[in-house]
């Protein structure tokens, strides 16, 4: 996006988000905003829920897509739709192409789940062609480009255009439609910044005493990073675990919008993520992908400031692969002190495993990990152990019982990358 044209917006017009929300009417759900009573009794405060969740393709980014593709001129109506996604853009894009008769070509990572493929080809029929093409969004991307190059197609951008803000305003308008009260905080997802953009622009308008405070995931701060040194700026890598959230650098014309209109923008960590999707699904029965959670961990940041206070929460999305169910646990076991890792040094003679395992470990100490290969011409060998404890603190006693016993050791959690390969 040219940088002038990003510049023209310091915030979206109401007119438009509402001739948006005029374009949308029959083709998306006006999905509900909910009292969540479990998260209103933990933090004291009345706590509200906007179950994008629960839209037709599991996510708001029909919102978007839809406004985009249908409101091109005519000329480019014509042409065919182009747009790379890992997922939740891929299925509005798909379905608005199904709806509108449009010929698209979606872009998509090779290693995509097959889950998220076979939607897409579900939402778009007849009318939309999958490519799975590269490994990363960004070889996705640069694929899709050339496409749109040579056949002079249309781009359609996740994020980074004025109509898919306008579309994803339309978040912003239902919530303050159905909320018969005065809402003190509103907390949105930024992967881009589109939604983002969208509802603050909203609320700024119509609710500007609210407090718009936008969410990112630790690992994939571009939008955080960007607004905090106040120059737009692409991260040099990212965690891409919050799939929906995990963008490198966010767009112009959002980048201009949220820093003018956001409240304050906070990190929560993956790990955090993932205990709060668990509890949800336990505790409340709903299915929420990482980015949906998003805002729900926001809440753990906020704690203090929302107390007796009305506070509505967007949940973005729920397109989870079950395949991912046991990293999600994983993930959130370390993140609570429950699970850890070390790289034992073990002296290779008889009575070693005995010795660790009635002197270092005690009861409620749990191996659920143990890798030894026995080499004859070593004295010592390196041992992968992982150890499930009650209580977080129980780590730091069998830290010390293994220096008391002799057993020289590497403590691993954190380092994430190194424990995908032994994991």
């Amino acid at each position: 996006m040219d940088k002038d044209v990003a510049l023209e917006y310091t915030v979206v017009a109401l007119e438009r988000v509402q001739r948006a929300a005029m374009n949308l009417r029959g083709v998306i759900y006006k999905t509900p905003l909910l009292q969540n009573h479990w998260l209103s009794q933990t933090y004291g405060a009345d706590i509200y829920l906007k179950r994008e969740d629960l839209q037709i393709v599991r996510s708001y980014k029909i919102r978007g897509a839809y406004n985009k593709i249908s409101t091109l001129p005519a000329e480019q109506a014509a042409r065919e739709i182009v747009c790379a996604s890992a997922g939740n853009h891929a299925q509005g894009v798909a379905y608005a192409c199904q709806l509108l008769g449009i010929k698209g070509y979606i872009f998509m990572p090779a290693n995509t789940p097959a889950q998220k493929v076979s939607k897409v080809r579900l939402f778009g029929k007849e009318m939309v062609e999958v490519v799975l093409t590269g490994n990363t969004y960004d070889e996705a991307y640069a694929a899709a480009k050339e496409l749109c190059d040579s056949r002079s197609a249309t781009f359609v951008h996740p994020f980074d255009d004025i109509a898919i803000v306008e579309g994803q305003a339309t978040v912003g308008l239902e919530v303050l439609q159905d909320a018969h009260f005065s809402i003190d905080y509103c907390f949105v997802p930024i992967g881009g910044g589109g939604l983002a953009s969208g509802v603050a622009s909203v609320f700024k308008q119509l609710s500007p005493k609210t407090k718009i405070v936008g969410v990112q995931p630790m690992g994939a701060p571009s939008m955080y990073k960007s607004i905090r040194e106040d120059k737009r700026q692409a991260l040099e890598s990212i965690e891409s675990f919050v799939d929906g959230a995990a963008v490198k650098c966010p767009g112009e014309l959002t980048f201009e919008l949220c820093r003018e209109l956001l409240d304050d923008i906070v990190l929560v960590p993956e790990g955090q993520v993932c205990v709060d999707l668990l509890k949800m699904y336990n505790e409340e029965g709903i299915v929420l992908e990482p980015a949906g959670t998003l805002t729900v961990s926001a809440l753990h940041v906020y704690a203090d400031r929302i107390a007796g206070k009305k506070v509505v929460c967007v949940i973005s999305g729920s397109n989870n692969d079950i395949t991912r169910m046991e990293d999600i646990k994983e993930r959130a076991m370390q993140h609570q002190g429950l699970k850890h890792y070390f790289m034992v040094t073990f002296n290779q003679k008889p009575g070693a495993l005995r010795t660790f395992v009635n002197k270092v470990l005690h009861s409620g100490d749990d191996i659920i990990h143990f890798q030894y290969i026995k080499k004859n011409n070593k004295e010592k060998g390196p041992v992968f152990v992982g150890i499930e404890v009650k209580q977080p603190h129980d780590v730091e006693n069998i830290k010390l019982r293994m220096e008391e016993e002799g057993f020289a050791y590497e403590y691993l959690n954190g380092k994430q990358d190194f424990l995908n390969l032994l994991v």
